[in-house]
């Protein structure tokens, strides 16, 4: 029973108080989300992104210069990711929180055969590189600490097959792959290395990657997913960080947490299949 006084609306704990995050691509869609909720809860944000306008607007807008900054980062040179944790750690002292985000779709031609160099070299320097500098450098700073958070922005298409174009899906295969082999390095010296697979959210990524309107994506992702009634946002991604980058999960690390609704977990095109054969369709 509560007690005489005491409130319902008692303020929620800030589950990272304290702690140091710097979260790459943190300008727009599932970033700025995580910024957003990452300072809610007390934790000091530095953003790095190479939107540099959309970088300092969010800064103003979500809090003081203490709380939150922003840092010119392109994750695929591994001396902006050294600058940004240098940046980060000059000004709060230390890193609890590497957020390797940064991310792009790429040629989501289905087909190999329209698959060219450039294509893929581009893909895997955002979407691996940019997680490998994030892991090294973070590293770098957590291994003399002997603590650490390390996330990666991984996808379901990690975990799936057949459903998007090769480019995407080999890279956010190898991000899982690269998490689970770092845990067993850095897991010796206290760092905890994990990653977050979303089904599809309506961000400006999606919409431009698919050309299609912020309605067209909502219906898409609705009638697409597993998981009825609810919609996966961008604040749903943030939240499954801010536990994985909370003392919540101390003993998590090597998990590829699928925020899908189960969408991985079954293939409904026989019963689809089905349905139609049986309707006439």
């Amino acid at each position: 029973m509560m007690k005489a006084g005491s409130s319902l609306l008692a303020p929620i704990a800030k589950r990272l108080d304290g702690k140091v995050a710097v979260i790459t691509g943190g300008a727009s869609g599932l970033g700025e989300a995580t910024a957003r909720l990452f300072v809610k809860h007390g934790a000091k944000v530095v953003i790095a992104d190479v939107q540099d306008e959309l970088g300092h607007s969010l800064c103003q807008e979500i809090g003081s210069d203490s709380a939150v900054s922003f840092v010119h980062g392109d994750v695929t040179k591994d001396e902006d990711v050294k600058r940004v944790v240098d940046s980060a750690v000059a000004k709060h002292g230390k890193l609890d929180i590497m957020f390797g985000n940064a991310g792009i779709a790429g040629n989501m031609d289905p087909s190999i055969a329209s698959v060219g160099y450039a294509d893929l070299k581009k893909a895997f320097e955002v979407n691996v590189f940019g997680a490998f500098f994030c892991a090294k450098h973070a590293s770098r700073v957590m291994v003399p600490a002997k603590k650490g958070s390390i996330l990666f922005t991984a996808s379901t298409a990690g975990s799936t097959a057949g459903v998007v174009a090769h480019v995407y899906t080999s890279t956010k295969h190898a991000v899982v792959g690269l998490a689970k082999n770092l845990c067993v390095e850095l897991g010796r010296h206290g760092i905890r290395v994990n990653c977050i697979s979303p089904h599809a959210v309506n961000t400006p990524l999606l919409r431009e990657t698919l050309g299609v309107t912020a309605e067209v994506a909502d219906r898409l992702i609705e009638e697409a997913g597993n998981l009825k009634g609810t919609a996966l946002e961008a604040e749903d991604v943030a939240a499954a960080a801010v536990y994985l980058g909370s003392d919540e999960s101390r003993y998590v690390s090597g998990l590829n947490l699928l925020v899908d609704g189960g969408y991985t977990t079954t293939n409904p095109a026989m019963q689809l299949t089905l349905e139609k054969i049986l309707s006439g369709a």
